[in-house]
């Protein structure tokens, strides 16, 4: 029997059951399915995870004491980075960061709705945005004179600025008082990435020249120190001079952390890598389970189409003709649903890019593939059994089964 004819037969077989046809594919249909959007999930969700945690800062290092054998609370003082740790780190590095930066805290209360709360202070210089990748949302940053000068100067989170003023706009040219002094509002901010309270940066926070908070801090301690190095491939070195410098501007024995984005990068693609081979395993596992719907399935059909395969063989039909014929039925009903389920599966995630346009979804290429050479070799493996199985009746008993 010629192949063409193999398949056109195959096809009529198939399509005297369409119903039973369906059902046998629809396993593989959820399954291919089930790859490809399981993939484009851990995608998409890896490169979201990937995109916040280098929107905190791009090729960010950052230094902060940790602890240390202090015999006395003045060898504590002297142990915490300095604003001149700062400047001899933008000395020492020169060219190859583009900016070293310090942040003081503080607290004050602040009148918010006609109550006083307590608001958080944070004091840096005019490289602060830019090293922590800060959104302007209304007005401007702080500048170099502003540092220089000690002006009284603020700028407020976004939270903070609809609380007191409603919106951001509304802020900017306000007055509000720190400390007992009247501070001009200069602008509003935001973190670009939400960093869930992890950094200095709260959702209420006050922002002004790092000079100025120092005069109302008992103790100068830059909590943290952050620099930015140039190249990504630079992180790892620059990392460790930052360290060397730090820990030689103190005594020994007092420890610093000192330490990057890089390992919170490695580390969310290693949790990414493994929650994407666990999801394709139990998707794996659903292509199996269809797999053995249509062994099943097949070994129905040639039990009721036993009477066909004798006359066939009676005519003259070869033991693998009726092998091809029953295997390519199979493989015809995995690969039609490996397909539908290849549809289905990319069609959900373009569905989203066509309404959501901001929000990309990535659509691996290399899932597809995989889904459709694992289709036609599960029609190939599972088929086989019930082929084989109806390629080896007698056919004198077969023309006699009833």
């Amino acid at each position: 029997m010629l192949r063409t004819e193999t398949i056109r037969t195959s096809l009529q077989a198939l399509s005297a059951n369409k119903v039973r046809t369906f059902l046998t594919a629809l396993g593989l249909v959820i399954g291919n399915a089930s790859v490809i959007l399981v993939v484009t999930i851990s995608l998409t969700s890896r490169d979201y995870i990937l995109a916040q945690i280098q929107r905190i800062g791009s090729n960010l290092i950052y230094a902060q004491y940790e602890a240390g054998n202090n015999p006395s609370s003045g060898t504590v003082d002297a142990d915490f980075i300095k604003i001149s740790d700062v400047e001899a780190v933008r000395r020492q590095l020169g060219s190859r960061i583009v900016a070293a930066t310090g942040v003081m805290n503080n607290y004050d209360r602040l009148r918010v709705n006609g109550k006083d709360e307590d608001i958080s202070i944070i004091g840096s210089d005019e490289y602060y945005h830019s090293v922590r990748n800060l959104a302007l949302l209304a007005g401007r940053f702080l500048d170099a004179s502003d540092v220089t000068l000690r002006q009284r100067v603020a700028l407020l989170t976004e939270k903070l600025a609809k609380r007191i003023y409603g919106s951001q706009s509304s802020s900017v040219g306000q007055t509000i008082k720190l400390h007992g002094l009247q501070f001009t509002i200069v602008g509003t901010f935001k973190e670009r990435a939400e960093s869930f309270g992890l950094s200095e940066v709260s959702a209420e926070t006050v922002l002004i020249p790092i000079t100025v908070l120092r005069n109302f801090a008992p103790i100068e301690r830059i909590d943290p120190l952050y620099v930015q190095a140039v190249s990504p491939g630079d992180v790892e070195p620059v990392t460790k001079i930052v360290r060397a410098i730090v820990e030689s501007r103190h005594r020994p024995g007092a420890r610093y952390k000192v330490d990057n984005l890089g390992e919170i990068l490695n580390t969310a693609k290693s949790i990414a890598a493994i929650l994407s081979l666990v999801l394709v395993l139990v998707s794996a596992i659903a292509l199996v389970i269809s797999g053995i719907g249509i062994m099943n399935i097949m070994l129905v059909t040639v039990t009721e189409r036993t009477r066909e395969i004798g006359l066939r063989m009676a005519v003259g039909a070869g033991r693998r003709a009726v092998l091809e014929q029953f295997l390519t039925e199979a493989v015809i009903i995995s690969i039609a649903g490996g397909a539908l389920g290849i549809v289905a599966g990319i069609s959900i995630p373009l569905a989203i890019q066509f309404f959501a346009e901001d929000f990309a979804i990535p659509i691996s290429y290399w899932s597809i593939l995989i889904a459709f050479a694992v289709s036609a070799a599960v029609g190939l493996i599972f088929g086989y059994l019930p082929a084989s199985r109806a390629s080896r009746l007698n056919p004198t008993e077969a023309l006699r089964y009833e």
